[in-house]
């Protein structure tokens, strides 16, 4: 991932300064007295120097995306890490009119975008959400003479820059769609079991899940369904699947309507291996 970004900021650089017929190299050494006194043309380096978690964009809920298929599974994935990459970039030549131009030049070019542009993603960045640019903010390099300490070398103008990516190093989870959640209320003779001693559907409630379809099993998400028993009307999701609970297991009338169509009411029986209504 990093060393794919590393190749798109080439790209930009060689496109927006831009850079023709190779006049300028473009280098991620990490600019130590040894790399810099075997340099013979001019350079624009990018090193990486640090690397850590965006805290701030660190989503919590929900913890997963779900994606639901046509073969009646249900993909889970998990949020990716926001990870900043702070690089320090410098301009190397003989004089130090050519460093000054260069260093302007790169740093008009970041400036000019908010985000790394989207046709400079490889094929995969496909999923990777818009690739923020922050430019010379002081909180980015705060004591760059400590940096320039530690790599042996005299300090010189630099620009630091920041880039958010999205790392993902989760892998999908697909699992059947639960049609039916169980929670069961009652006395246990013996605390040590989980087996309770009330009746057979005494104290059991259940959640239920279907789609509403129309016959040609296309979802509806314009109808308007209702519980009758309760009355109660129950949202339908932009995909035509609904959820209800809590209800204690028994039979149930549905009644579903939709403009330009007859109400219908259905009979569902909890609990049931499906409770898909083709209206």
């Amino acid at each position: 991932m990093i060393d794919e970004l590393d190749e798109v900021l080439r790209q930009f650089l060689m496109r927006e300064l831009p850079i023709k017929n190779g006049e300028v190299d473009i280098a991620f050494n990490q600019p130590k007295r040894e790399w810099s006194a075997r340099i013979s043309r001019p350079t624009l380096n990018l090193f990486l120097y640090d690397v850590r978690e965006n805290t701030k964009l660190r989503q919590h809920v929900p913890a997963f995306d779900v994606e639901r298929t046509s073969t009646g599974t249900v993909i889970q994935r998990r949020k990716p890490v926001r990870v900043d990459l702070y690089y320090l970039v410098t301009a190397w030549a003989t004089e130090p009119e050519d460093e000054h131009r260069l260093l302007a030049r790169t740093m008009a070019a970041l400036c000019r975008y908010g985000s790394i542009p989207e046709d400079l993603l490889p094929e995969d960045f496909t999923d990777q959400p818009s690739i923020p640019i922050t430019v010379a903010q002081q909180e980015i390099l705060e004591k760059p003479t400590d940096l320039w300490g530690v790599m042996d070398n005299e300090m010189r103008p630099a620009l630091g820059c920041q880039f958010t990516i999205a790392l993902n190093p989760y892998k999908p989870i697909e699992t059947p769609v639960v049609r039916t959640a169980e929670i069961r209320i009652g006395q246990s003779q013996d605390p040590k079991t989980e087996t309770l001693s009330t009746a057979d559907g005494d104290g059991r409630f259940q959640w239920i899940s279907g789609q509403v379809r129309a016959k040609g099993k296309k979802p509806l998400s314009n109808a308007h369904m209702t519980l009758v028993e309760r009355s109660v009307e129950v949202p339908i999701q932009e995909d035509g699947r609904y959820i209800i609970g809590i209800l204690p297991c028994g039979t149930y009338t549905l009644e579903v309507t939709a403009e330009g169509r007859k109400s219908s009411r259905y009979s569902i029986t909890i609990p049931s291996k499906a409770y898909d209504i083709d209206y």
